[in-house]
């Protein structure tokens, strides 16, 4: 039985969902098991009531990116898209001499194509990782992910492939959920307890548990998101399903969830390895 208060929330998520066509609604009758709607035929195709569930859930859209705080971009030709949302995979490689290797592919049409891959340094040092991307088709640097070895709280200095530093992504010291920033260099403050630092670019928080989060700028627009794509994951093989809005550089925002894969499977590896000591 659905409550007279809780009937305009219903018809609202079924207009949201678009069902008006699928179902005929009585409402001038108590809603019960037996008369809440009458299913008839329809045209709508199921996957777009599942991607309607999935707006809903995923929250709001993604906004265009209007200025980047940093020129030009990574790529000139990977970078930028001005056509709408661009969606990608990022797939870390189960077999890896670095532990760090991810491919990453674009499926925004439906199709697997080579966008970028991510490799680690064959020489790892605990606490100091370097990831570097590069283009799928002509294998140009294009990011540097280093990893800064001794910070208040775990950081990765973002390098240009002419080696100019042009930020960084830091986890949050201070905070009551899980929080990642991305500042951009000679932007001024200091300090690491974020009191004297300069307002982030970019913003990174959400459901690091389930590594469900999004990406805001300094105007709290959500110019991009990143999820996991499977049900079963594992600190090795690690799977995403990455969103980018229009005029948001891919670049950055695929070397920020490496970042974060990265730091959450460390944090992982330090808890089992206190448990069997224990």
């Amino acid at each position: 039985m659905i409550s007279s208060n809780a009937r305009p929330l219903f018809v609202a998520l079924c207009a949201s969902l678009q069902l008006t066509d699928a179902f005929t609604l009585s409402t001038n009758s108590p809603l019960s098991s037996s008369s809440i709607v009458t299913a008839r035929r329809s045209n709508t195709k199921l996957y777009n009531i599942f991607d309607a569930v999935g707006d809903i859930l995923s929250g709001p859209k993604l906004e265009a990116e209007d200025a980047l705080p940093y020129h030009p971009p990574f790529c000139d030709e990977l970078s930028i898209c001005d056509d709408g949302v661009r969606t990608f995979a990022l797939k870390e490689r189960p077999l890896s001499f670095t532990g760090e290797d991810f491919d990453i592919v674009e499926i925004t049409n439906n199709n697997e194509e080579d966008f970028v891959r991510v490799r680690g340094a064959m020489l790892h040092l605990p606490g100091k990782d370097k990831m570097r991307m590069a283009s799928s088709s002509s294998g140009e640097n294009l990011v540097t992910m280093d990893r800064v070895l001794i910070a208040a709280t775990p950081s990765y200095d973002l390098y240009r492939s002419d080696g100019t530093k042009i930020g960084w992504i830091e986890k949050k010291l201070i905070s009551f959920m899980d929080t990642f920033d991305v500042y951009m260099e000679g932007k001024g403050g200091f300090g690491v307890t974020g009191l004297f630092k300069p307002t982030p670019a970019y913003r990174i928080e959400g459901d690091f548990l389930d590594r469900n989060f999004s990406f805001k700028n300094e105007e709290g627009k959500i110019v991009a998101r990143a999820s996991m794509d499977s049900w079963i994951q594992i600190d090795m093989m690690n799977h995403y399903q990455v969103q980018v809005a229009e005029g948001m550089d891919a670049c950055l925002v695929l070397a920020c969830v490496c970042c974060i894969d990265e730091e959450f499977d460390e944090e992982h590896q330090e808890r089992k390895k206190k448990r069997e000591e224990e």
